[in-house]
């Protein structure tokens, strides 16, 4: 028995965290092909409003539920109820400290730990505490051909205990008695088999891979390719003229080459 088939056995709940791209839809498609039951399955999706590409919910909600699989949505609030998004989180750093980038950077992924893995540690704890779950194993779509970055976590290719630098176990999922695993379940795919695999599952990926994009979350990622830049801009125009406003109006740029959008699209367009 392998460890998975042995967490499988222990009853454990495999926690899907899913955007609505491409790796997403392949992990669970690869991990249903593993035997992981549906039922042991738990899809979240962290909702990002106004700046997520439409569909990209629905695709991950639809995809649990061909399966049978439970899904629930994570979204981000301030501490007074109303919600948390990329574009207030820029505004109220702009307002507060208007001498600092007011956007989230690659350096300070606000936009991953506010919006995303903070709001669904949030949820799957809310999900376990009644049922008295106390196994969880946290699986993510990241790739090692992705970034050189990506590709150094190799050491989560195989399931790890959720530890943190003292042997101790970390703060969220794994407390209060539980004990928690992360696993990259299609850490070694290439792009060719992530699109082969959800091809072969007869199921189509997010319709703007069919426009060229390559990543999928927000329309305009801070490390988005200029093509996705281009491809977000045509797609959701009112979206990027909010960008743009912003930008011309706290005098910071978006994007991690520290060139403004309107300048990515122009470029973009000159090079299609």
């Amino acid at each position: 028995m392998n460890k998975i088939e042995a967490l499988v056995a222990q009853n454990a709940l495999f926690v899907v965290n899913h955007s609505g791209g491409k790796d997403s839809q392949a992990m669970m498609i690869a991990m249903l092909g593993m035997g992981i039951p549906a039922s042991q399955m738990l899809v979240v999706h962290a909702s990002l409003g106004e700046v997520e590409w439409h569909g990209a919910l629905e695709l991950a909600k639809k995809q649990a539920a061909d399966v049978g699989a439970p899904f629930i949505v994570a979204r981000a609030n301030w501490l007074d109820g109303s919600p948390k998004t990329f574009l207030n989180m820029a505004e109220r750093r702009f307002a507060s400290r208007p001498d600092v980038p007011s956007f989230a950077s690659s350096e300070m992924r606000q936009c991953t730990s506010d919006l995303k893995r903070g709001p669904i540690q949030r949820e799957v704890l809310a999900y376990m505490k009644p049922r008295g779950m106390k196994l969880v194993v946290n699986c993510e779509g990241i790739r090692a051909s992705e970034s050189h970055d990506r590709a150094k976590r190799n050491d989560f290719v195989h399931l790890n205990l959720e530890l943190n630098k003292a042997g101790k176990p970390k703060s969220g999922l794994a407390q209060a008695g539980r004990q928690a695993f992360n696993w990259l379940p299609i850490f070694d795919y290439s792009t060719e088999e992530v699109f082969a695999t959800i091809e072969a599952a007869g199921q189509q990926p997010h319709y703007a891979y069919a426009l060229g994009n390559e990543r999928l979350s927000c329309v305009f990622c801070i490390m988005g390719s200029a093509n996705d830049i281009l491809n977000g801009a045509l797609a959701r125009p009112e979206l990027f003229a909010k960008y743009v406003e912003m930008e011309e109006r706290t005098g910071y740029t978006m994007h991690m080459n520290r060139k403004s959008l309107k300048e990515i699209v122009e470029d973009a367009k000159k090079a299609a």
